[in-house]
């Protein structure tokens, strides 16, 4: 649709402070007290003695300072200046000629992220789950029948290498709410069979959990994997604790299975995205 009327107008139109004239040709320019930087003669309108000077030839422009042709006396009135907003306005910028590179917003500029409300880019979804990790190892460790911590040389990933010596330590800046698992493989004998998984934060007990299963007058073998979510501040540690029980034993020790080929004890964790 093509607009009828009168153009809009469009700029920062400034009447600048009054000038006194003296023997000098060049003036400071201000704009109640603050100095003031026309680009261009060109987008100036100066009355000197009731008469508008052409910009160029009559006077030129320096900084925040005019200067004139020449110089003038006290006996010379600068009537007014004025300054008819920026050399350049785009007005209605076209369709696919900003890229990112000209948003001043603040993070990453890419095909996985979006700018918010408070002009700095993130990305879809608010974040990721990370920090993450999962350790593991393969053998059989034989004293789960007492409450045991368990040891874990294995990692399948580890995105901020905050798991070591099979204790995981929130990284700084990375506290939050925190989801972990863990699970045991386990062969029981005849009888009541009990596990008791044991959450361990910053060397004292966090939260544990007793799964029992009835082995029903043979070997069973079970797995078992209780899950806890808890909140975790930069610098607290998180282990995993356990022991196997039974009311009957006659069927045999209890123990965690594992060869070489498989993982036998898994530990795990990630921050939830908040």
């Amino acid at each position: 649709m093509a607009y009828l009327g009168r153009q809009p107008i469009i700029g920062n139109y400034q009447v600048l402070d009054a000038i006194t004239a003296s023997a000098t040709a060049t003036y400071a320019l201000t704009k109640n007290s603050v100095a003031v930087f026309p680009q261009t003669p060109a987008n100036c309108i100066v009355s000197l003695n009731g008469v508008i000077q052409a910009p160029f030839d009559s006077y030129t422009i320096s900084g925040s300072n005019i200067v004139f042709a020449s110089a003038l006396t006290g006996s010379d009135s600068i009537d007014f200046i004025t300054v008819l907003g920026d050399v350049l306005n785009v007005g209605t910028v076209s369709d696919g000629t900003i890229g990112l590179a000209k948003l001043s917003a603040t993070g990453t500029k890419d095909a996985t992220t979006f700018l918010r409300g408070d002009n700095t880019f993130a990305a879809a979804g608010g974040g990721v789950n990370t920090p993450a990790f999962r350790a593991y190892q393969t053998s059989i460790q034989t004293t789960l029948q007492n409450f045991t911590k368990i040891t874990l040389p294995n990692e399948e990933f580890d995105t901020d290498n905050a798991f070591s010596s099979s204790r995981f330590t929130v990284p700084s800046g990375k506290g939050g709410i925190y989801h972990f698992g863990m699970g045991i493989g386990t062969t029981c004998g005849a009888g009541m069979g009990a596990a008791l998984f044991v959450l361990y934060k910053n060397g004292s007990s966090r939260i544990q959990v007793a799964e029992l299963r009835m082995a029903g007058g043979s070997i069973n073998s079970s797995g078992y994997n209780p899950t806890f979510i808890t909140n975790a501040n930069a610098g607290d540690y998180f282990e995993f604790y356990y022991q196997m029980l039974s009311v009957n034993t006659s069927g045999g020790a209890q123990t965690a299975p594992g060869s070489a080929s498989q993982q036998a004890v898994w530990f795990w964790g990630y921050r939830l995205i908040q």
